[in-house]
């Protein structure tokens, strides 16, 4: 091969070769982001129990991703996922309007407006069909101590979940994170304890085609009896915390 074939084979080398992979957070990466200093201070009191660095490696998200957080609240975990995905990344942050009105009609547009939010789109939508029309290729989506919730009242959770499975990208990561219930409890137990059987929980999200893939023990609390209101206790609640894949 003579010098001249050889400069004109590297940029066709260059093209074949796959675009570099995402720059995946590590647990360092991670820190930094729950250390901004334009962080709240009510934030920051959330984070002992809510273990943020942790939750954000486990959810796999990476800077320029398409992520979605169910069930956003005030907006805890909304403004980490913005701050990892970045500005060439999205969010979509989903309540209901009812959750709106009742609970965060000021907490929620007052955290939209931060800066560190730019790249969050606000959806107030139904738990059936909670995302916008037209959104596909999302690659982590996160529901976090909001599941048990969809329990209580008429939300069809079939739905809800092939909603969510036709939107995400192949590969795509569920975060699901809520209140350990008694393994013999009923569904029931969502509105008296706020809480949710693990089992029950996870035959819904995988009669939706997704795989359960891992879960972490960073919320874990073996001393919770499991019959207790969260928001009532001492210590802790005793929480699960799973990764579920939407097949390649």
């Amino acid at each position: 091969m003579t010098h001249l074939s050889r400069l004109l084979l590297v940029p066709l080398l260059l093209l074949a070769l796959p675009a570099s992979p995402a720059f995946a957070l590590s647990k360092a990466d991670a820190e930094k982001i729950v250390a901004a200093p334009d962080r709240s201070a009510e934030d920051r009191e959330k984070d002992e129990r809510r273990k943020p660095a942790l939750l954000l490696v486990f959810s796999g998200v990476e800077p320029g991703m398409k992520v979605a957080d169910l069930g956003a609240g005030s907006g805890y975990t909304t403004e980490l996922l913005a701050r990892a995905v970045g500005p060439e990344g999205s969010v979509i942050g989903q309540n209901t309007p009812r959750v709106i009105e009742k609970y965060v009609k000021e907490s929620w547009p007052a955290r939209l407006a931060k800066p560190a939010l730019a790249n969050v789109v606000r959806a107030d939508r139904s738990f059936e069909d909670p995302l916008p029309e037209g959104t596909s290729g999302l690659q982590v989506v996160t529901m976090v101590f909001v599941y048990h919730d969809t329990l209580i009242g008429d939300t069809d959770r079939a739905a809800m979940n092939r909603r969510i499975f036709d939107a995400m990208a192949p590969g795509g990561a569920l975060i699901v994170v809520d209140h350990h219930a008694k393994s013999d409890a009923g569904p029931e137990v969502a509105e008296t304890l706020h809480r949710i059987p693990e089992a029950l929980l996870r035959s819904e999200i995988e009669a939706a085609g997704f795989q359960f893939e891992a879960e972490a023990g960073f919320m874990r609390n073996p001393e919770d009896p499991r019959t207790a209101l969260f928001y009532e206790m001492d210590t802790p609640s005793d929480a699960f915390v799973h990764r579920y894949r939407k097949p390649r």
